[in-house]
């Protein structure tokens, strides 16, 4: 390969270092087929056929009893016959042959094995339990398996075709981008071969990883991250089981400059455990997979379309360093939908500079637009070099981050001169250019196909392009941990010492201000308990399963002592009638009114760093669903920045003429959740102060409703 590939066994610490495997994998020296067929046609015939037509120059050699010779091979009636060694075996044979032969590929001193065959893990537990017997072979023999039920995989630098997908009938494209594909799915990734070949993306690596039974689609894309001639890496993903595993990935590729490109169509079953707390349930289950993709600056997608576009523009053009885009276009009406996008995706249209928009001024006709958009209109076409001109012009902008070119219905003669523009300014610019066709393709086929030969992608709508820009354009979000945390480590370690959550005592652990506060079990005692505050206080129902108090009338603000003891009795009776078991009645002193936030936590899931989450509070909390998200720990800019990120900021920065809210006080405690989600070691699987009420600057902020519980269940709560 043209790099090292590096991978060891998942879950198997104490298996030898194996990382040529993967290499002798991909850049074989020899191939030997199992099971391979002699009959034309024959789908199992492919393999053999792929491996000739690619101009694979390492050894090959036919295996079947069957057959002395196919296709001018001579074949050998197994593995043992093979007169020479054998990096990587094709298994061509039925599912309750398979292990047989990875023990076979074993004892020949095989790297890897590539399983076709179906009906394993897919087709239910005598599947299954093929599968992992399957497994437990390829670490016995000391072979890797791709597959069962895969599609294989390709790799262009050793001319290496170990497939039998229709899709590697196509002519390849003539140039390699530096783009590989490694996907779970065997019919998406045959999609996906032929789209990038229609398009004229040459694929460096392809791979379908199928049951993943060994070999699975982060350790074969993290081999690929180490290969010099790889430089984007589009993944689609069903389920990533090993959350460590892809956080390795993700950063690996970060440090590298490699981009991975994800399109997911599953959802990780990290968080989808019981959750009580608002914070659990807006999450989402994949959201320590989102964010730590976001972390490290992978590119996520929507659908394969937006798959091979976003990854042929980043490995062919100029990277995007803002934010900032610039339109030309052949239509103002085109222009016009483009701005409305733009806006749509987060995408500014900076206003042009005096002297670009003077340089444009002999260019464009008087009735076209020098503005952004830039409106070029359909007379300019004529004149030669002139809309290359154009594009020159406004891509030197300081103020331009990328082009957005829009072609309505430039054909034949134009078309072509017009593609070729195109060409030289992306080669000479140092920002990306993107470019949409609005016209038939059997008009504008040689400009395609020049753009196309440049590696350029050209998109069919307005919309797929600014969408595609917006990807282009987002950063690694690297969420920085304090450099000395906030919190008390011992003191947060005597409290989770005991085993028993203690919210309250969590929160003093933590120096997180609450109100005073104590639990009664009578009437009487809710009486005293108001005395002692010597003021009005909030009774609230304490404990038991009880989650959202308010839904059952549970909640009692206001009360004076002489209303204390009716007040218990109805709370009390609140609970009954919905038959909540209970701890009994909180009563609690009244604070000051504020901006009310949710503050939470959840624990590590599948391998997966904790989470932190703020929001807007209370019992609309749920209803806005106005969070921000960011892994734990985090610092006081972290914090500060995912408050920043709501809606609901205004309310914090003073809305309307209200005084400013103690954003500090508010960002202190973010910090000090995230430290006791991060350093308690997964003692607290959930952790949520709703409400948080931020008092006016100056004037702190008050914890006033704490839930916690353990990591694998929701069973223990302090509220």
């Amino acid at each position: 390969m043209g790099g090292s590939i590096n991978t060891a066994h998942a879950g198997d610490a104490g298996r030898s270092d194996d990382r040529p495997a993967l290499a002798r994998m991909f850049a074989p020296r020899s191939v030997a087929l199992v099971g391979v067929s002699g009959r034309p046609g024959s789908t199992m015939a492919r393999p053999l056929t792929f491996l000739v037509e690619h101009g694979f120059v390492g050894e090959i050699h036919p295996v079947n009893p069957n057959y002395d010779e196919i296709d001018g091979h001579p074949c050998h009636p197994s593995l043992d016959a093979v007169p020479a060694p054998v990096d990587l075996v094709l298994v061509m044979v039925p599912a309750a042959r398979v292990i047989e032969v990875v023990h076979q590929a074993g004892a020949v001193g095989a790297a890897g094995v590539i399983v076709f065959a179906s009906g394993f893990g897919e087709t239910g537990d005598a599947g299954a339990d093929l599968q992992t017997r399957l497994r437990d072979a390829a670490r016995e023999a000391g072979v890797r398996v791709l597959g069962p039920n895969c599609q294989g995989l390709l790799y262009a630098p050793a001319s290496l075709c170990a497939t039998f997908t229709s899709a590697a009938v196509r002519a390849r494209a003539p140039r390699e981008a530096g783009v590989a594909y490694v996907g779970q799915s065997g019919a998406i990734g045959g999609s996906i071969l032929d789209l990038a070949n229609e398009m004229g993306l040459g694929l460096t690596a392809w791979a379908s990883t199928g049951n993943q039974a060994d070999l699975d689609l982060v350790e074969v894309a993290r081999a690929l991250v180490d290969d010099d001639a790889v430089r984007v890496i589009m993944l689609y993903v069903e389920a990533v089981g090993d959350g460590a595993a892809y956080t390795d990935l993700a950063r690996a590729a970060f440090e590298r400059g490699k981009t991975l490109v994800v399109l997911r169509s599953g959802r990780s079953a990290a968080g989808q455990r019981a959750a009580a707390s608002h914070t659990g349930a807006m999450l989402g289950n994949d959201a320590g997979f989102r964010l730590v993709s976001q972390r490290f600056g992978v590119i996520q997608v929507e659908d394969l379309d937006e798959l091979l576009a976003v990854a042929a523009a980043r490995a062919a053009l100029a990277p995007m360093r803002g934010r900032r885009i610039a339109v030309v276009t052949t239509s103002g009406g085109a222009g016009s939908l483009a701005a409305d996008r733009c806006a749509e995706h987060g995408l500014a249209l900076p206003e042009l500079a005096p002297a670009t928009r003077d340089a444009l001024a002999p260019l464009i006709p008087d009735f076209g637009a020098l503005a952004n958009p830039v409106d070029v209109t359909a007379q300019i076409l004529g004149s030669d070099d002139a809309f290359g001109a154009v594009c020159d012009t406004v891509g030197a902008d300081d103020s331009v981050d990328a082009v957005l070119v829009l072609l309505t219905m430039v054909v034949g003669d134009n078309g072509r001169k017009l593609a070729r523009d195109l060409v030289r300014t992306a080669q000479a610019l140092d920002k990306p250019i993107l470019v949409v066709w609005l016209a038939g393709h059997d008009l504008t086929a040689e400009g395609r196909a020049a753009l196309r030969a440049a590696g350029m992608p050209v998109f069919a709508s307005v919309d797929g392009a600014v969408r595609a820009a917006a990807r282009l354009a987002q950063a690694a979000v690297i969420d920085a941990a304090p450099s000395t945390p906030r919190i008390d480590r011992a003191r947060l370690d005597g409290v989770l010492a005991g085993g028993r959550l203690d919210g309250e005592a969590l929160l003093d652990a933590l120096t997180v201000s609450r109100p005073h506060s104590s639990i009664v079990n009578s009437a009487a005692a809710a009486r005293a308990a108001v005395e002692a505050l010597g003021a009005p206080a909030a009774l609230k129902l304490a404990g038991g399963a009880l989650d959202h108090k308010s839904d059952i009338g549970g909640v009692r603000l206001g009360v004076s002592a002489e209303a204390a003891e009716a007040t218990y009795e109805s709370l009390m009776a609140a609970a009954r009638a919905k038959n909540v078991p209970v701890a009994g009645v909180q009563v609690q002193s009244m604070i000051e009114s504020g901006v009310e936030l949710v503050i939470g936590a959840t624990a590590a899931a599948e391998g997966f760093p904790p989470i932190v989450t703020v929001g807007l509070g209370g019992v609309t909390t749920e209803l806005y669903r106005d969070t921000a998200s960011a892994l734990a720990p985090i610092d006081a800019d972290g914090a500060r920045a995912l408050l920043r990120r709501l809606r609901a900021w205004p309310l914090l920065d003073g809305f309307r003429g209200a005084p400013p809210a103690d954003v500090d006080a508010a960002v202190d405690v973010i910090v000090r959740v995230s430290e006791a989600m991060a350093f308690g070691e997964g003692r607290i699987g959930e952790f949520e102060i709703n409400p948080l009420i931020v008092a006016a600057a100056g004037r702190g902020a008050m914890a006033v409703d704490v839930l916690v519980s353990p990591p694998a269940a929701v069973d223990s709560r302090d509220d």
